[in-house]
């Protein structure tokens, strides 16, 4: 223990003998360390905004459909269940944060112009469980039942319609005898998306209307289900599937779109990729500044050496001046990362780049995310290497001749 004591005590002043040197290596771990945790919060933010952007627009974390349903998602493919028998199994079950939708492609028609979307017939009050695209309702009013007669649109497609509030849309689709089902709906409200695309792609009409006006009184085509994790939704799928009994395919949001779950994996391993690139380069400056400091104390450790200490002892300074270099860049990088995230908290604005963005699914607002597991996953893995890198100059420091050292020119 006294050799540990000593070692950290002339480790701890050695570090500033030449201090200049320290300085500017304690610089190159600082920016070096802020670059790790601010570089990997503004992907964090960017992959997390995606990813929250596409499960709204699925939405929900689970969702049950009929087996045929992705392959053909006509009216012809609807769930098993009713929607009675939905709310009755659902309501025993405990599982409250769910809803069920109709939906299906479908035209709409102004008087101008005509665009294809998908068509939601959704009950608005377990909607707002779900936190899905049409909720931030940017103009007029949402949704205010199942048997609601409005509509409620996107702002982009209401732009492309030339159409507003208050004016009268015609929606056409195919009932289950493959007729044209149609229906004239009022426009009662704007939803804004965070994807342009996304306020062209959907329309929101009371479940009860569009299910009369397709001719499937009582039936759904999805149950969407959330939770707290968008990580974590094991547990939430295995119940649905266990209530579902096989009778509907039921998919996480990782299986419905496998592009979002891909991102999710080569997210965590970006992190830990860019932490060893910075570092990388942090080691030739870390290995170059102890073997100079091993270089002019070389007569300092054979006298060492002469009066008793053994070889571990001086092995054990250099490793502690490196740790000490590390811990006290880590520190000042750390604390630089949380002072520029805690700026852009409301979001960083990028959209001179938002068309260039959307192709890749993100939003034109940028908000970075800290998390601590890539903080902790930081300091580790640099303390860890930097510990390795400095095992050679401590093991050339050990190595020497007390004779040879102390006469060394």
């Amino acid at each position: 223990m006294k050799v540990v004591q000593i070692s950290f005590l002339l480790a701890s002043r050695n570090l500033w003998r030449n201090y200049r040197r320290t300085i500017i290596m304690l610089v190159a771990i600082s920016v070096g360390a802020w670059a790790m945790i601010f570089m990997t919060a503004l992907m964090r933010g960017m992959v997390n905004e995606m990813l929250r952007d596409g499960i709204r627009s699925l939405p929900g974390l689970v969702q049950v459909h009929n087996s045929a349903y992705r392959d053909d998602p006509s009216i012809n493919n609807l769930v098993s269940m009713t929607d009675i028998e939905i709310e009755t199994t659902f309501a025993a079950a405990g599982i409250e944060r769910y809803a069920t939708r109709v939906r299906v492609p479908a035209i709409i028609s102004s008087e101008r112009e005509s665009r294809g979307v998908t068509l939601l017939g959704v009950d608005p009050l377990r909607e707002r469980s779900i936190e899905a695209v049409g909720s931030v309702i940017a103009e007029g009013r949402g949704l205010e039942s199942i048997d609601d007669n409005g509509i409620v649109i996107g702002k982009k497609l209401a732009g492309k319609l030339d159409t507003e509030i208050g004016k009268r849309i015609v929606l056409m689709s195919q009932d289950p005898d493959n007729e044209v089902a149609d229906r004239g709906f009022r426009v009662v409200g704007l939803f804004e998306a965070n994807l342009a695309a996304q306020e062209e792609a959907f329309v929101f009409a009371g479940r009860t209307v569009v299910q009369k006006m397709l001719g499937i009184d009582g039936r759904v085509s999805e149950i969407a289900l959330t939770g707290d994790d968008y990580r974590n939704v094991e547990l939430l799928l295995a119940d649905t599937r266990r209530l579902m009994d096989g009778r509907d395919e039921v998919l996480s949001w990782q299986e419905l779109d496998t592009f979002l779950g891909t991102m999710l994996g080569v997210m965590d391993g970006f992190v830990l990729v860019w932490i060893v690139v910075i570092f990388l380069a942090l080691s030739f400056g870390l290995v170059n500044t102890l073997v100079m400091a091993v270089f002019e104390r070389v007569r300092e450790i054979g006298l060492m050496l002469a009066l008793g200490m053994r070889p571990s002892g001086i092995m054990l300074q250099i490793i502690f001046e490196s740790l000490l270099l590390l811990m006290l860049g880590l520190s000042i990088g750390n604390a630089l990362a949380y002072a520029s995230v805690i700026p852009l908290k409301d979001g960083l604005d990028i959209s001179v780049v938002a068309e260039g963005m959307e192709m890749f699914g993100a939003a034109s607002v940028l908000y970075p995310e800290i998390q601590v597991n890539d903080v902790v996953l930081a300091n580790v893995v640099v303390l860890t290497l930097g510990l390795i890198a400095s095992l050679s100059p401590a093991w050339r420091a050990s190595r020497y001749e007390p004779v040879k050292a102390i006469t060394k020119v």
